[in-house]
């Protein structure tokens, strides 16, 4: 990593790209079986997708009519650039395989677009679209995103995700004999878990077959279950990080860090008007700021411990 305190998403991409790409979300219309009431109902406590779906990101729109969309919001700003379409809301994989063949091949079919990104849960895929993916692959860049959120099955009840760690692992390693990069979706401040708690599912993600990480605060977002379960009281253990302690905490994390995993973000932000807490008001181009002067002045450098 020379001088860089730690792997970028920007140095994952640079592996795999002579040329910039960008991710254009799609809403392709999934739903998820911990909302369709398959393994449950009302989704997990922290979900509106609402929160993270883009203007043109709008499943009443086909995948061909988003992506061209998303094209023209970037043209102006990054010309000449190729895009990966990013199945992003919802469950991505979720969905009879020859629709998700139709849908992953009208994002192949519309120009410059050049691989796919698609995220789902690690309980929501079969070895017949892992084979699909695999040979997929000899024409275009893929990758799962798979929501981890953490590898603790006491937060996985609390949080109403309704799969276990051991189904996350599996599906990990599953993945990786086909050959496919894949990429873990982390929250740090659920419910419950302590600093050591995070800390033991980034020691365990370090050493899965794991490209690249998102991680995120938690948010606390309107018209949510964990808004009323905070409320309600019903919930009264939730952290809350104020912008220093979350900084610091996502040193620990970096130190802990396997090398060779790219870290792709530290932060997420929703919208406004939607976002109850942390409202720190610092933009993500802001915080990596302020987080890489951290770890300077502090020497910390990823895979540390």
């Amino acid at each position: 990593m020379s001088a860089k305190r730690y792997l970028s998403y920007s140095d994952f991409l640079d592996e795999h790209f002579a040329y910039k790409v960008q991710k254009l979300p799609i809403d392709a219309g999934f739903t998820c079986p911990n909302r369709d009431g398959t393994k449950g109902v009302g989704g997990c406590i922290y979900c509106n997708n609402q929160s993270f779906n883009t203007s043109y990101c709008n499943s009443s729109l086909s995948v061909t009519e988003q992506l061209e969309r998303g094209k023209s919001f970037f043209s102006g700003k990054y010309p000449n650039t190729k895009f990966l379409a990013y199945f992003q809301a919802h469950t991505g994989t979720y969905a009879p395989i020859e629709r998700l063949k139709s849908l992953y091949e009208e994002a192949l079919a519309v120009d410059d677009v050049v691989g796919l990104i698609i995220a789902t849960r690690p309980d929501c895929f079969t070895e017949e679209l892992l084979s699909y993916l695999h040979q997929l692959q000899s024409r275009c860049f893929v990758m799962i995103e798979y929501g981890i959120e953490t590898l603790n099955n006491k937060t996985l009840q609390v949080i109403n995700r309704c799969h276990d760690s051991a189904a996350s692992i599996s599906a990990i390693e599953l993945t990786n004999q086909y050959g496919i990069p894949q990429c873990a979706h982390i929250i740090l401040g659920l419910p419950g878990e302590s600093q050591h708690d995070m800390l033991s599912t980034i020691d365990r993600i370090s050493q899965l077959p794991i490209d690249v990480v998102k991680f995120h605060q938690l948010q606390v977002i309107k018209n949510t279950k964990l808004e009323k379960m905070i409320s309600s009281g019903e919930i009264d253990n939730f952290n809350c990080f104020s912008l220093d302690d979350y900084i610091t905490l996502c040193g620990e994390v970096i130190k802990h860090l396997s090398q060779k995993i790219a870290i792709e973000r530290f932060v997420s932000e929703s919208p406004s008007n939607l976002l109850i807490s942390p409202k720190w008001g610092v933009k993500p181009d802001k915080f990596k700021a302020l987080l890489e002067a951290y770890l300077e002045k502090s020497d910390i450098f990823q895979g540390k411990i």
